[in-house]
């Protein structure tokens, strides 16, 4: 029996505008986006018929609505594959937490797949594919860091934004991202992230100018709504952080840090206060 493993990145934004609404009800996106080290890994068996989802995790489902399944179902039928599969999610990224969980899972199966089946696909030809399943699906199959456009899926590659320090801190609050676009009322956003600044410091190289400078206009939705979010960017930044952001529709806010040191301490005192807080790296 053939199996393989593939590991599933998270996602951060490190700026995200939304520029207007479309006639299909989607919105049109301007973000930049970095995955990080923090990761799910899949592990992926052939089966002669039915498909099995498993996980250590009880808070994602096991059935036809995971976006794994989707994937799969996706591919099987655009190839006319009449075989089953197991699916085996380890689950380390905090779910529906605005950092790509579900969306990665995906894109590592369309991934997995595409070896264990022998279909010999592009990653283009896989990205294509892979919007059907999620808008941040194609991303996190071209992975590190990126500007997206359109509703997420045009994407643009960056110069290399890796190794730069990472907190995440999550209060598991749960949020709807569908509720956080309803709401969002583009008329009355008065600021939004100056992307192509902050374009020009990744090429720069310049960390500091982007953790000051970097923007997320869902906050003025989530962090209306869940104030403890903007208590965690405000005592990140008072514990070492060079900047503080929301991470997709939220719930998880990271901080951006110098030095092995402040990340370390802030992670040690954030952790008595909030459930869920994680050091990683940019990748």
């Amino acid at each position: 029996m053939s199996n393989i493993k593939i590991d599933a990145h998270a996602k951060i934004n490190l700026s995200l505008d939304v520029l207007r609404k479309r006639e299909d009800g989607y919105h049109d996106l301007k973000m930049i986006m970095q995955q990080i080290s923090l990761k799910d890994v899949i592990t992926l068996e052939d089966r002669d018929a039915d498909v099995i989802i498993e996980s250590n995790s009880s808070d994602i489902p096991l059935d036809s609505s995971n976006l794994v399944y989707k994937a799969y179902r996706l591919l099987a039928d655009m190839y006319n594959i009449k075989k089953g599969i197991y699916i085996h999610i380890q689950k380390n990224i905090p779910v529906a937490a605005g950092l790509a969980g579900g969306s990665t899972d995906a894109a590592a199966v369309l991934k997995g797949l595409n070896e264990l089946w022998n279909l010999n696909l592009t990653k283009k030809e896989l990205m294509d594919i892979g919007v059907n399943v999620g808008a941040d699906v194609p991303y996190c199959l071209m992975g590190g860091t990126a500007l997206a456009e359109g509703i997420g899926e045009k994407l643009t590659p960056l110069k290399s934004f890796s190794g730069k320090l990472i907190l995440l801190a999550n209060p598991n609050i749960p949020v709807s991202t569908a509720h956080v676009f309803k709401n969002l009322k583009l008329n009355d956003i008065k600021e939004h992230p100056n992307t192509e600044s902050l374009l020009r410091s990744i090429d720069k190289g310049d960390t500091n100018f982007l953790a000051k400078n970097m923007g997320n206009v869902l906050e003025t939705i989530t962090l209306k709504e869940h104030p403890i979010l903007n208590d965690i960017k405000k005592y990140m930044l008072e514990h070492g952080a060079l900047g503080s952001l929301m991470s997709g529709s939220g719930p998880t806010v990271f901080g951006i840090f110098e030095n092995e040191s402040d990340i370390k301490k802030c992670k040690d005192s954030l952790s008595n206060r909030i459930k869920t807080v994680i050091m990683t790296k940019t990748v």
